[in-house]
Protein backbone atom coordinates (compact mmCIF):
# COMPACT_ATOMS: atom_id res chain seq x y z
CA UNK A 1 0.00 0.00 0.00
CA UNK A 2 1.26 3.48 -0.86
CA UNK A 3 2.43 5.68 1.99
CA UNK A 4 -0.16 8.12 3.27
CA UNK A 5 0.38 11.83 2.61
CA UNK A 6 -1.37 14.41 4.78
CA UNK A 7 -3.04 17.37 3.09
CA UNK A 8 -4.19 20.68 4.54
CA UNK A 9 -7.05 22.43 2.74
CA UNK A 10 -8.73 25.79 3.19
CA UNK A 11 -12.43 25.57 2.39
CA UNK A 12 -15.16 28.16 1.95
CA UNK A 13 -18.90 27.58 2.17
CA UNK A 14 -22.31 29.16 2.23
CA UNK A 15 -23.81 27.48 5.28
CA UNK A 16 -27.44 28.33 4.43
CA UNK A 17 -28.41 24.87 3.20
CA UNK A 18 -26.20 22.89 5.59
CA UNK A 19 -27.08 21.42 8.98
CA UNK A 20 -23.64 22.38 10.24
CA UNK A 21 -20.11 21.07 9.78
CA UNK A 22 -20.17 17.77 11.66
CA UNK A 23 -21.77 14.63 10.21
CA UNK A 24 -25.32 13.99 11.47
CA UNK A 25 -27.69 11.06 10.89
CA UNK A 26 -30.24 13.26 9.15
CA UNK A 27 -29.07 16.42 7.48
CA UNK A 28 -26.67 17.70 4.86
CA UNK A 29 -23.31 18.59 6.41
CA UNK A 30 -19.95 19.95 5.29
CA UNK A 31 -18.06 16.93 6.59
CA UNK A 32 -20.36 14.46 4.84
CA UNK A 33 -20.13 16.30 1.51
CA UNK A 34 -16.34 16.42 1.63
CA UNK A 35 -15.99 12.78 2.65
CA UNK A 36 -18.40 11.74 -0.11
CA UNK A 37 -16.26 13.58 -2.68
CA UNK A 38 -13.07 12.02 -1.28
CA UNK A 39 -14.65 8.55 -1.42
CA UNK A 40 -15.35 9.03 -5.13
CA UNK A 41 -11.70 9.91 -5.72
CA UNK A 42 -10.61 6.84 -3.70
CA UNK A 43 -12.87 4.29 -5.44
CA UNK A 44 -15.36 4.22 -2.54
CA UNK A 45 -12.70 3.94 0.17
CA UNK A 46 -13.61 5.98 3.25
CA UNK A 47 -11.34 8.98 3.86
CA UNK A 48 -12.03 10.92 7.05
CA UNK A 49 -11.47 14.65 7.35
CA UNK A 50 -10.63 16.65 10.47
CA UNK A 51 -11.77 20.28 10.72
CA UNK A 52 -10.31 23.16 12.70
CA UNK A 53 -13.67 23.33 14.47
CA UNK A 54 -17.40 22.92 13.97
CA UNK A 55 -19.82 25.47 12.61
CA UNK A 56 -23.54 25.35 13.32
CA UNK A 57 -26.40 25.17 10.82
CA UNK A 58 -26.61 28.36 8.77
CA UNK A 59 -23.10 29.57 9.69
CA UNK A 60 -20.70 30.35 6.84
CA UNK A 61 -16.95 30.00 6.40
CA UNK A 62 -14.47 31.98 4.37
CA UNK A 63 -11.39 30.16 5.67
CA UNK A 64 -12.26 26.91 7.43
CA UNK A 65 -9.28 24.50 7.56
CA UNK A 66 -9.36 20.72 7.28
CA UNK A 67 -6.81 17.93 6.94
CA UNK A 68 -7.00 14.41 5.52
CA UNK A 69 -4.63 11.57 4.62
CA UNK A 70 -4.43 9.89 1.23
CA UNK A 71 -2.25 7.36 -0.62
CA UNK A 72 -3.07 8.90 -4.02
CA UNK A 73 -0.09 10.19 -5.94
CA UNK A 74 -1.55 13.31 -7.53
CA UNK A 75 -0.58 16.98 -7.49
CA UNK A 76 -2.22 19.55 -5.23
CA UNK A 77 -3.62 21.20 -8.38
CA UNK A 78 -5.31 17.91 -9.33
CA UNK A 79 -6.67 17.56 -5.81
CA UNK A 80 -8.21 21.01 -5.92
CA UNK A 81 -9.66 20.58 -9.40
CA UNK A 82 -10.91 17.04 -8.75
CA UNK A 83 -12.62 17.79 -5.45
CA UNK A 84 -14.21 21.02 -6.65
CA UNK A 85 -15.64 19.15 -9.66
CA UNK A 86 -17.41 16.81 -7.22
CA UNK A 87 -18.61 19.42 -4.73
CA UNK A 88 -21.77 21.52 -4.94
CA UNK A 89 -21.67 25.24 -5.71
CA UNK A 90 -22.01 26.24 -2.04
CA UNK A 91 -18.82 24.44 -0.92
CA UNK A 92 -15.40 24.98 -2.46
CA UNK A 93 -11.76 24.08 -1.89
CA UNK A 94 -9.91 27.41 -1.90
CA UNK A 95 -6.41 26.08 -1.38
CA UNK A 96 -4.71 22.74 -0.73
CA UNK A 97 -1.16 21.81 0.19
CA UNK A 98 0.94 18.89 1.33
CA UNK A 99 1.65 19.11 5.03
CA UNK A 100 3.64 17.26 7.66
CA UNK A 101 2.00 14.09 9.01
CA UNK A 102 1.98 15.55 12.51
CA UNK A 103 -0.10 18.58 11.49
CA UNK A 104 -3.57 18.67 13.07
CA UNK A 105 -6.19 21.11 11.77
CA UNK A 106 -7.87 21.45 15.16
CA UNK A 107 -5.20 21.03 17.81
CA UNK A 108 -2.50 23.07 16.06
CA UNK A 109 -4.70 26.14 15.47
CA UNK A 110 -3.29 29.13 17.37
CA UNK A 111 -5.95 31.75 16.56
CA UNK A 112 -9.33 31.94 14.89
CA UNK A 113 -11.07 34.99 13.52
CA UNK A 114 -14.83 35.28 13.07
CA UNK A 115 -16.79 38.04 11.41
CA UNK A 116 -20.42 38.84 12.13
CA UNK A 117 -22.52 41.05 9.83
CA UNK A 118 -25.52 43.07 11.03
CA UNK A 119 -27.58 45.50 8.95
CA UNK A 120 -29.72 48.17 10.55
CA UNK A 121 -32.04 49.46 7.82
CA UNK A 122 -35.69 49.48 8.87
CA UNK A 123 -36.93 47.10 6.18
CA UNK A 124 -35.67 43.54 5.78
CA UNK A 125 -33.51 42.92 2.73
CA UNK A 126 -34.37 39.55 1.13
CA UNK A 127 -31.02 39.47 -0.66
CA UNK A 128 -29.14 39.57 2.64
CA UNK A 129 -31.45 37.23 4.52
CA UNK A 130 -28.97 34.33 4.58
CA UNK A 131 -25.80 36.41 4.91
CA UNK A 132 -26.41 39.10 7.53
CA UNK A 133 -28.66 39.63 10.53
CA UNK A 134 -31.41 42.25 10.38
CA UNK A 135 -31.36 44.47 13.48
CA UNK A 136 -33.55 47.51 12.70
CA UNK A 137 -32.50 49.69 15.63
CA UNK A 138 -30.16 52.63 16.05
CA UNK A 139 -26.85 51.56 17.57
CA UNK A 140 -24.52 53.65 19.70
CA UNK A 141 -21.27 52.25 18.36
CA UNK A 142 -19.15 54.14 20.87
CA UNK A 143 -20.89 52.22 23.65
CA UNK A 144 -20.60 48.96 21.68
CA UNK A 145 -16.84 49.48 21.32
CA UNK A 146 -16.51 50.35 25.00
CA UNK A 147 -18.37 47.16 25.96
CA UNK A 148 -16.29 45.09 23.52
CA UNK A 149 -13.06 46.34 25.13
CA UNK A 150 -14.16 44.78 28.43
CA UNK A 151 -14.17 41.35 26.75
CA UNK A 152 -10.64 41.53 25.36
CA UNK A 153 -8.31 39.44 27.50
CA UNK A 154 -8.21 36.04 29.16
CA UNK A 155 -11.41 35.24 31.03
CA UNK A 156 -13.77 32.46 31.96
CA UNK A 157 -16.45 32.91 29.26
CA UNK A 158 -19.09 30.66 30.88
CA UNK A 159 -21.65 33.48 30.59
CA UNK A 160 -20.97 33.72 26.85
CA UNK A 161 -21.37 30.09 25.83
CA UNK A 162 -24.25 27.71 25.34
CA UNK A 163 -25.51 26.16 28.57
CA UNK A 164 -25.29 22.83 26.69
CA UNK A 165 -21.52 23.15 26.19
CA UNK A 166 -19.79 20.01 27.45
CA UNK A 167 -16.23 21.35 27.87
CA UNK A 168 -15.22 21.93 31.48
CA UNK A 169 -12.54 24.58 30.94
CA UNK A 170 -14.25 27.72 29.68
CA UNK A 171 -11.25 30.03 29.92
CA UNK A 172 -10.40 31.58 26.56
CA UNK A 173 -8.32 34.52 25.36
CA UNK A 174 -9.96 37.10 23.09
CA UNK A 175 -7.15 39.14 21.56
CA UNK A 176 -9.19 41.63 19.53
CA UNK A 177 -12.75 42.78 18.87
CA UNK A 178 -13.18 45.29 16.04
CA UNK A 179 -16.49 47.03 15.40
CA UNK A 180 -16.76 48.72 11.98
CA UNK A 181 -19.58 50.68 10.38
CA UNK A 182 -19.89 50.20 6.61
CA UNK A 183 -22.97 51.86 5.13
CA UNK A 184 -25.95 50.35 6.91
CA UNK A 185 -23.90 47.40 8.12
CA UNK A 186 -22.02 46.89 11.36
CA UNK A 187 -19.27 44.28 11.10
CA UNK A 188 -17.87 42.63 14.22
CA UNK A 189 -14.44 40.97 13.85
CA UNK A 190 -13.46 38.79 16.81
CA UNK A 191 -10.10 37.03 17.14
CA UNK A 192 -9.10 34.62 19.88
CA UNK A 193 -7.18 31.48 20.69
CA UNK A 194 -10.37 29.43 20.69
CA UNK A 195 -14.11 29.80 21.09
CA UNK A 196 -16.82 28.01 23.05
CA UNK A 197 -20.10 26.85 21.52
CA UNK A 198 -22.14 29.93 20.47
CA UNK A 199 -19.58 32.23 22.11
CA UNK A 200 -19.25 34.67 19.20
CA UNK A 201 -23.00 34.82 18.64
CA UNK A 202 -23.70 35.47 22.34
CA UNK A 203 -21.01 38.17 22.47
CA UNK A 204 -22.56 39.87 19.43
CA UNK A 205 -26.09 39.50 20.80
CA UNK A 206 -25.01 41.10 24.06
CA UNK A 207 -23.12 43.94 22.33
CA UNK A 208 -26.20 44.70 20.22
CA UNK A 209 -28.22 45.07 23.41
CA UNK A 210 -25.63 47.55 24.67
CA UNK A 211 -25.76 49.46 21.39
CA UNK A 212 -29.54 49.73 21.48
CA UNK A 213 -29.58 50.95 25.09
CA UNK A 214 -30.88 47.79 26.76
CA UNK A 215 -27.65 47.34 28.70
CA UNK A 216 -24.66 49.41 29.80
CA UNK A 217 -21.13 48.86 28.55
CA UNK A 218 -20.00 48.49 32.17
CA UNK A 219 -22.34 45.47 32.57
CA UNK A 220 -19.78 43.27 30.75
CA UNK A 221 -17.57 42.90 33.83
CA UNK A 222 -20.42 41.66 35.98
CA UNK A 223 -21.58 39.28 33.25
CA UNK A 224 -18.08 37.77 32.98
CA UNK A 225 -17.68 37.48 36.74
CA UNK A 226 -21.14 35.94 37.18
CA UNK A 227 -20.30 32.89 35.03
CA UNK A 228 -23.96 32.36 34.24
CA UNK A 229 -25.38 32.14 30.72
CA UNK A 230 -28.60 33.84 31.82
CA UNK A 231 -26.70 37.05 32.59
CA UNK A 232 -25.66 37.68 28.96
CA UNK A 233 -27.81 38.70 26.00
CA UNK A 234 -29.62 36.70 23.37
CA UNK A 235 -27.73 34.45 21.00
CA UNK A 236 -27.47 36.30 17.68
CA UNK A 237 -28.83 34.34 14.67
CA UNK A 238 -26.44 32.03 12.76
CA UNK A 239 -26.71 33.59 9.30
CA UNK A 240 -24.61 36.64 10.16
CA UNK A 241 -21.62 34.57 11.29
CA UNK A 242 -18.53 33.66 9.24
CA UNK A 243 -15.51 31.63 10.28
CA UNK A 244 -13.08 33.97 8.55
CA UNK A 245 -9.56 32.73 9.18
CA UNK A 246 -7.67 30.04 11.11
CA UNK A 247 -4.03 30.71 11.95
CA UNK A 248 -1.27 28.25 12.79
CA UNK A 249 2.10 28.81 14.43
CA UNK A 250 4.85 28.39 11.87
Amino acid sequence: MAELQRYKAVISYDGSAFSGFQIQPNGRTIQAELEKALAKMHKSEIVKIVGSGRTDAGVHAKGQVIHFDSPLQISVEQWKKGLNALLSDDLVIMDIEKISSDFHARFDASHKTYKYRVYTQKTRDPFRHHFATHYPFSLDLDQVKLAANHLVGTYDFTSFCSAKAEVLNKVRTVSEIKVENKGDEVIFTITGNGFLHNMVRIIVGTLLEVGSGKRKASDMLGILQGRDRQLAGKTAPPQGLYLWQVEYNG
